[in-house]
């Protein structure tokens, strides 16, 4: 195993290139173990194989040591737990129930499934959200150029009008001047803003925050939580349909939704069902929970079908998140030209109209 490859941090390595990994190897493989060992292949030769037809030289490694621990006797699951970065505690707590199941093979299908379903929401959410932030990005960065180096121009030519210039006129020379003297004093200021937000992200207290404020957030806030309803049912389903105890699941679960205040939620109502509570109960309480989900779940408990039930309720919110998305992207990209139509009028505008004006002094 490569030290370029992998380095260690507090006693586990740290794989190059992890998160490309996990979105894009890991449910190819986990769905080729799946083959192999359904066909009956043992699972250190199917590693082998694994390891040999692999491309990617930062994955190549990982997959031979995770032979190489399993060759000495250890379980799937815990060579897998090895690579914490590429295999998540969701991943391994469901090959660990596989495992201690008999149902490898099946549970490895399942997984992958579930991989291919997550990354193809990730990337639908994505996608919808790309193309009005890269408008947005590239519409400031327009009209930051034309303040910082066209209105200048006009300076001089204003300057020998001795009428008085229009207030929107002299309000953008002002920013203009502002901005041009003191622009490092901006790109400051922005980053620093950038800097501070993602470095409060990263605290509890400030990840809470953000989340919270995203699902209260109109529009915005429907789809979030939409998303991390739909991500709660995948996985609690799974990991349900793969043998894990519903204690464990829940906490696995609140740390796969993507969103703090939902996840929290569900590690606490584990303390609801110790006290002989259904899950639903729990749920029921909570605001941001939608009524479909909770009487689902209470049906799925009540007919011992919670599996059953949160498969239709993931399926359900996808197509909601796919539709909604679908609906954003409709109406965001008129509110955008009219948005950049705005700015860039404005400032053509304020230049126009002391010529405007000078002719017709003139006439």
């Amino acid at each position: 195993m490569s030290k370029k490859d992998i380095k260690a941090k507090g006693g586990l390595p740290i794989v190059r290139g992890a998160r490309k990994i996990r979105l894009q190897e890991l449910p190819m493989f986990t769905r080729q173990v799946s083959a192999m060992l359904s066909a009956g292949m043992p699972l250190v030769q199917t590693l082998v194989a694994m390891e040999g037809q692999t491309d990617n030289k930062n994955f190549k490694p990982v997959i031979a040591g995770i032979r190489t621990r399993v060759e000495g006797g250890a379980m799937y699951s815990e060579a897998l737990a090895f690579y914490p970065t590429i295999f998540d505690e969701l991943y391994v707590s469901m090959m660990r129930a596989g495992e201690v199941g008999g149902i490898l093979p099946e549970t490895c299908a399942r997984v992958a499934m579930f991989l291919e379903s997550s990354n193809k929401l990730r990337a639908k959410v994505k996608s919808a959200m790309m193309y009005p932030t890269v408008v947005m990005i590239v519409s400031l960065v327009l009209s930051t150029a034309l303040i910082m180096f066209v209105v200048p121009v006009f300076v001089g030519m204003f300057a020998d009008f001795n009428a008085e210039l229009p207030g929107l006129t002299k309000a953008l020379l002002k920013f203009s001047n502002l901005l041009t003297t003191y622009w490092w004093a901006a790109l400051t200021i922005v980053g620093g803003g950038i800097y501070g937000f993602k470095r409060y992200n990263k605290t509890d207290k400030g990840q809470y925050k953000v989340d919270e404020m995203k699902l209260r957030f109109p529009i915005i806030g429907e789809l979030a939580t939409k998303v991390a309803v739909s991500r709660f049912a995948s996985t609690f389903s799974q990991l349900l349909h793969s043998g894990v105890q519903i204690m464990e699941s829940l906490e696995i679960v609140g740390l796969a939704t993507g969103n703090r205040v939902i996840g929290d939620s569900l590690i606490a109502a584990r303390k609801t069902i110790e006290e002989g509570q259904p899950l639903s109960t729990a749920l029921e309480s909570n605001k941001y929970y939608p009524r479909m989900l909770v009487h689902m779940l209470s049906a799925g408990e009540k007919t011992g079908q919670i599996e059953g039930m949160m498969d239709k309720v993931s399926e359900f919110y996808e197509s909601e998140v796919e539709t909604m998305l679908n609906g954003l992207t409709s109406m965001i990209e008129p509110l955008l030209m009219v948005f950049i139509g705005g700015i860039i009028g404005t400032i053509v505008v304020a230049m126009f109209l002391p010529i405007f004006k000078m002719s017709e002094v003139v006439m």
